[in-house]
């Protein structure tokens, strides 16, 4: 599975004429879609680990089983990244239930319906995010 999640998309919010930002409308398309990453995910996990008990076999080769081992150890990585994943998922519904969700958690503007749909997970408006990875690259040197 890739980097980002394989969800199976819902048809691009449209947005009414002279729509409000954030409507029960919105609340409830990007309630779905989240619900719907969730779903997703856990169902991923529940395959892996299934696959992961089914594949269990001790191989008497060295290096057989320091393969099998990698396999196992980046598989674990990414049910784990899955898991982080339903828990950021979990916090951004409880910003739509607070009436939170939608905008910048730093400097309190519309984060934007395409930026939404694109990462429905996203605390951020673009220009924050942009200027965070500025400032962890400029850390990371």
């Amino acid at each position: 599975m890739s980097q980002e999640l394989q969800v199976k998309r819902i048809a691009s919010y449209e947005p009414e004429a002279g729509e409000e930002y954030m409507s029960t409308r919105q609340l409830i398309y990007f309630r779905k879609m989240l619900e719907d990453m969730k779903t997703e995910l856990s169902n991923d996990i529940d395959r892996a680990v299934h696959t992961m008990q089914d594949e269990a076999t001790v191989f008497a080769d060295p290096n057989d089983r320091a393969s099998q081992e990698s396999d196992m150890t980046l598989e674990l990585r990414n049910r784990d990244r899955e898991r982080k994943l339903i828990k950021k998922i979990d916090e951004i519904i409880g910003k739509i239930e607070s009436g939170d969700y939608g905008y910048c958690e730093s400097c309190g503007i519309e984060i934007g319906l395409r930026r939404l749909e694109a990462r429905p997970t996203a605390t951020l408006c673009i220009d924050c995010k942009t200027l965070d990875e500025i400032r962890e690259r400029q850390i990371a040197k």
